[in-house]
């Protein structure tokens, strides 16, 4: 049997919107297209066909990966009203050159580095294993990928 996939529950929330759209409005989308694929005539020949079976398969597959991971989901309860830092956490750290940077804990799936003022990592990554049970004031220790040792101390810790 799999792991547990942890989640907050803005995650597992995301994750069923995810779901309901691809199986109601992007379906939808899809069997318009494929229909008007086919009523243009030879199947053979047809490039729009092809791209329509296309379509439909890449999502009918993130609707099973969508449904396995919400089948293992373990929405874990939020730290809120403590100042420890832990998943679902939006922590805001600095550096020893006095940069800041901001962060929020979440689970592997949930993962997005490029979205928002809080980048989203993982609470299996080295930044997020780090931060696990610290608060603020405390200074801890990442190695980052490329094998360089980060110090950075805890400003804040917040649970929305």
């Amino acid at each position: 049997m799999a792991d547990k996939i942890k989640m907050t529950p803005k995650g597992y929330d995301k994750l069923v919107n995810d779901l309901e759209h691809r199986k109601t409005v992007k379906r939808s989308e899809i069997s318009d297209y494929m229909g008007t694929a086919i009523a243009d005539g030879d199947l053979r020949e047809s490039a729009a066909y092809d791209e329509a079976r296309l379509m439909q398969s890449e999502n009918e597959a993130q609707i099973a990966d969508l449904e396995y991971q919400l089948g293992l989901a373990e929405i874990v309860e939020l730290g809120i009203g403590t100042a420890v830092a832990g998943l679902g956490a939006k922590v805001e750290l600095e550096d020893g050159n006095g940069r800041k940077h901001a962060f929020e804990i979440v689970g592997t799936y949930e993962v997005d580095v490029y979205k928002g003022e809080h980048k989203k990592v993982s609470d299996q990554s080295p930044i997020g294993l780090a931060l696990k049970d610290h608060k603020i004031g405390d200074v801890v220790k990442v190695t980052s990928p490329k094998g360089n040792l980060l110090e950075y101390t805890i400003m804040s810790v917040k649970y929305d």
